[in-house]
């Protein structure tokens, strides 16, 4: 199984390069979760026509707040997928996010940061995907009884 991760795409709306970046890496994922900071409706919206599409709120997703929690959890196959955006200093999320759901997830994706992450703890994955608004995303193959495999794609900005 496939599961491709973003975060922070600062859209306000759709733009034929977000259309694009979806044709080529995200449509075809099983999974498809975004890790806040959607920023716009109308690319919220956009999302929603993945079959199978995961977001949490970010904390620029000012107009969402009614349709977004904090935290999202959800299984593929297997795994136990948890995500949340993060807030405040940078510097931490991932260790609060892996403090916060760590223990109840095997994979757990962040966003906030703008920085890739990808590690192994007792028990679960970190991932934070990178910002999507500044070109980057991770797609994590997902195969039973096997590593979990993390590749970051560098996508190019218009």
């Amino acid at each position: 199984m496939l599961l491709a991760v973003i975060s922070d795409s600062h859209l306000g709306a759709p733009s034929p390069w977000l259309e694009s970046v979806y044709a080529r890496h995200l449509a075809r994922a099983d999974a498809l979760l975004h890790c806040g900071d959607i920023t716009g409706r109308a690319t919220w919206s956009f999302f929603l026509q993945h079959p199978n599409f995961h977001a949490c709120l970010g904390n620029c997703d000012w107009d969402l707040g009614a349709e977004l929690s904090p935290v999202v959890r959800f299984d593929l196959g297997d795994l136990s997928v948890a995500a949340m955006h993060g807030f405040g200093n940078r510097s931490g999320v991932g260790a609060r996010a892996a403090e916060a759901l760590g223990p109840h997830a095997g994979l757990v994706c962040f966003g906030h940061t703008h920085q890739r992450h990808f590690s192994t703890h007792a028990g679960f994955h970190l991932l934070n995907p990178g910002s999507l608004g500044e070109g980057s995303l991770a797609l994590v193959r997902i195969e039973p009884g096997q590593a979990l495999d993390c590749t970051f794609v560098d996508v190019e900005l218009d």
